[in-house]
Order: C-alpha cells, then structure tokens, then sequence
C-alpha cells in the first residue's frame, strides 16, 4: 500500500518541463510520421499503380519511422538525464568542499533579481541551510530534486504518435477510391501538419500561424520533391 502512494505521489509530483518534454516528443513524432510516409507513399505510387505495392510500402515506412523517432528520443532524453545527473553530482561535492561559494552563487541569483544585497544574503543562506542541494541546483541549473527526464516516455511517445501521425496519408491513399487518393492523401497531410504545426506553436508559445503556414510549406515541398522523385526513377 505504502508503494502505491508513493508511485502516486511522485506522479503528481511530475514538473511541468517533465510533461512538456513527453508531448514534444509526441507532436514532433507525429509530424515526422506524416511528413516520412507520405514522402515514401508518394514515390512509389507515381512508379507503381499497384495498391498492395503501396500499401506495404507505406507501412513498412511507418513502423520504421516509429521506431526510429523512439530510438532517438531515448537516445537523446537518456543523454540530458546523464548531464542533469552529474550536474546534481557535482553540485555535492561543490556543497561539501566549497559550501561558502555555494551560498555566494545563491545570494548573486537573487541580486541579479532586484533584491538588495543584504536581502538577498539572507534569502541565501535561509535556504541553503534548509535545502542546500535543491536550493543549489535550482538556482544554478534550473532542475528540480529528484525529477529528470524520462527517456521511456519520451520514447514511448515518439513511437505512438509517430505511428498515429503516418497512419493519416496512408489511409487517405489506399482506403480512397483510386480516382481520389492523390487528392485526399494531400487534404490529410495539409490538415495533419497544420494540427502539428498549432499544437508545437501552443507548447512552445510560439506564433501559431506561423507555425501552421512553416508546417504547410513543409509538407507541401515534401510532397512534391518525393513525387518529382517517383516521376524521375
């Protein structure tokens, strides 16, 4: 029972760059899920009619941009979870051997902040003798205690919404009536990479019609270097 609460506990406790991380990696899974199949679906069907052809094609792209994307999540999430680790690992050793430079640093933070200098000196060494390690490595490194990035939700979340993401032009091109699959497997990239585009603009507070319309040019050139390919081959 003990166990239970603390799994929970240590859920709500996730910090929100832990949640912001986790759903980048997902909407940037998604756009390259769209943007690398409809790369391959568009090659091959200009060279071949044949729709089973495409079909595995498109599929066989898919599962491997999925795997893909949650390889270089992990690789990428594991590698700034070892530098956030060490940066906790070093800021110990700093507090046991250099505790007075520690504090100095804390006090600077807080000056650089507005606070006067005698103010700011008391914040510091209140907190440092609190919490000195949070307190250090919040103030220097901007991490919090105990939370680091998490590969396996970074990767598990490039897989699926990679997945999900390539799944919109394949199924626009071979469930569509063969009259109708160019003209629909282009309509669900356009609406695919403008809802990536707004939801990568939204976490990063960015410009939404600007990311929208770099997301459309994207896909759009992407489309028709991958047909021109299939035309020349």
């Amino acid at each position: 029972m003990d166990i239970l609460v603390k799994k929970k506990e240590t859920n709500e406790s996730e910090t929100m760059d832990e949640k912001l991380n986790t759903l980048r990696a997902g909407v940037l899974g998604s756009n390259d899920g769209i943007l690398t199949v409809v790369g391959v679906l568009f090659s091959v069907a200009v060279a071949t009619p044949n729709q089973f052809t495409i079909f595995i094609a498109g599929i066989a792209d898919l599962m491997a941009c999925a795997f893909s994307m949650a390889s270089g999540e992990y690789a990428s999430v594991s590698a700034q979870k070892e530098t956030e680790r060490a940066a906790v690992g070093e800021e110990r050793g700093l507090l046991k051997h250099n505790y007075a430079a520690e504090v100095k640093s804390v006090q600077k933070y807080y000056m650089a902040r507005g606070v006067t200098d005698v103010t700011a000196k008391q914040i510091a060494e209140d907190l440092m003798a609190k919490k000195p390690l949070q307190t250090i490595i919040d103030v220097k490194h901007g991490l919090k205690l105990g939370h680091y990035m998490n590969p396996w939700k970074a990767a598990i979340s490039s897989l699926f919404s990679a997945a999900a993401g390539g799944v919109f032009p394949l199924a626009a091109m071979t469930l569509s009536p063969t009259a109708y699959q160019w003209p629909a497997t282009i309509l669900a990239v356009c609406l695919s990479v403008s809802l990536t585009g707004f939801l990568s603009a939204k976490l990063g507070n960015g410009l939404v019609k600007v990311a929208i319309i770099r997301n459309l040019l994207v896909g759009i050139l992407t489309m028709i270097i991958h047909y021109s390919v299939g035309i020349i081959l």
